[in-house]
């Protein structure tokens, strides 16, 4: 057992040296452990290897789509700026408009998230304001809360908690800006923070479609979309990547929601 107990430990430290050679089943488990640690070693370099063929991969498309998918909003811009266009060309260019906007979203949400899921990039917990965080969030979202005359309460707390502040505030925005988009016309979505012993819970609460139970557990994965839903401008990949990134960081969310009555995400973040 203590020779055992060294060849583990030699092979955790990489230290590992075959030397014994008999025929006893020591020498054999020996053996057996240096071919596991050799081909443990290949898988972990061909593993690596990918990962950094896939960051060129990335790196590329978000080079390459950049500059098409601003021109294409660059000439639409344009386009509005003509004068005497007729009824259907300004429909045609409103179109126009709104499908490059929903291409650029797609293409930056999943080139966050394969790099999230690559690990190429990290998350970076530190103190931070969670006033300035939710604030932060609302502002992103403010534009179309008006737009349907939808109400954001939220008191400052003044509380700080540890969390990485640019992929913690994805999380949240995408979070809030679901339940702009499901909560009906002159609805209203209340924040609040609770602070526990090991946890610190922020709650976006709305009162608008629902979720039936028996989808809860799905809409977090990537590119599910209710079927309640269909007819909202979406890819389901924001939820994702939002419990990706508070996973990340030790945290998790919890969902409570009813349909017709509203839905409350819980996001908690380790202190």
């Amino acid at each position: 057992m203590n020779r055992l107990e060294q060849m583990v430990e030699n092979a955790i430290n990489d230290q590992f040296i075959e030397d014994e050679f008999d025929e006893t089943k020591m020498s054999a488990l020996e053996t057996r452990l240096k071919r596991y640690m050799l081909k443990n070693q290949i898988q972990s370099k061909q593993i690596e290897k990918e990962r950094q063929q896939i960051s060129e991969l990335i790196s590329d498309i978000s080079h390459q789509t950049k500059t098409p998918i601003a021109n294409l909003m660059l000439y639409s811009d344009l386009l509005w700026e003509q004068k005497e266009l007729s009824p259907y060309s300004r429909q045609l260019i409103e179109e126009i408009t709104r499908q490059s906007e929903k291409f650029n979203f797609l293409v930056g949400s999943l080139i966050k998230t394969s790099r999230l899921e690559n690990g190429i990039i990290n998350v970076l917990p530190a103190d931070n304001s969670i006033d300035q965080l939710i604030q932060d969030a609302m502002k992103q979202v403010e534009i179309n809360a008006e737009k349907k005359k939808i109400s954001i309460l939220y008191d400052n707390t003044g509380d700080k908690c540890r969390f990485d502040y640019k992929w913690t505030l994805e999380a949240v925005y995408n979070i809030l800006d679901n339940a702009v988009k499901y909560t009906k016309e002159g609805g209203s979505i209340k924040i609040w923070t609770e602070a526990y012993e090991m946890f610190y819970k922020i709650i976006i609460k709305d009162n608008g479609i629902g979720i039936e139970e028996s989808e809860q557990s799905k809409i977090f994965s990537r590119f599910y979309r209710s079927r309640n839903v269909s007819d909202k401008e979406g890819v389901g990949i924001g939820l994702y990547l939002s419990r990706e990134i508070i996973e990340r960081q030790g945290g998790y969310i919890k969902v409570d929601s009813s349909l017709g009555i509203g839905a409350a995400f819980c996001v908690f973040l380790p202190k």
